[in-house]
């Protein structure tokens, strides 16, 4: 596993808490992409599981995030919505997920490969229309 810039002040118990790259202002009632200052490379053995911070959802954020699967590598792009009716803001270096680590009882048969592999920054929908 790897994690850089890495800070034991963000390591906790269950996983590490990932710091928002950048200052953001999200305005009420809307949905903005941040993503994290740190670039994550699991394991194949290691899947993640993405909580928005307590402080951050007693204010109204509410986060909507995939799995980090096993072998993904890259910065991570998260989606949150201000359901509160005045702008919340998140400061550069602000801990704003949690990333919880869960051990794979078995390897699986191939890792994530996918189109947002090596991301950096905010990374748009690659869906396909």
């Amino acid at each position: 596993m790897k994690i850089e810039p890495f800070d034991e002040k963000c390591l906790n118990p269950a996983g590490y808490d990932l710091r928002c790259a950048e200052d953001l202002t999200i305005p009420p009632k809307t949905h903005a992409l941040a993503y994290s200052m740190e670039y994550i490379a699991l394991p194949t053995s290691m899947i993640g599981i993405l909580q928005i911070r307590s402080s951050l959802a007693r204010e109204g954020v509410i986060g909507s995030f995939g799995f980090v699967d096993p072998g993904f590598r890259g910065q991570l792009t998260l989606q949150l919505f201000n359901s509160s009716s005045t702008p919340i803001s998140i400061k550069k270096g602000e801990r704003i997920v949690q990333l919880v680590f869960i051990k794979l009882s078995s390897t699986p048969l191939r890792s994530y490969s996918g189109a947002y592999q090596d991301s950096r920054g905010v990374v748009l929908s690659k869906r396909k229309s």
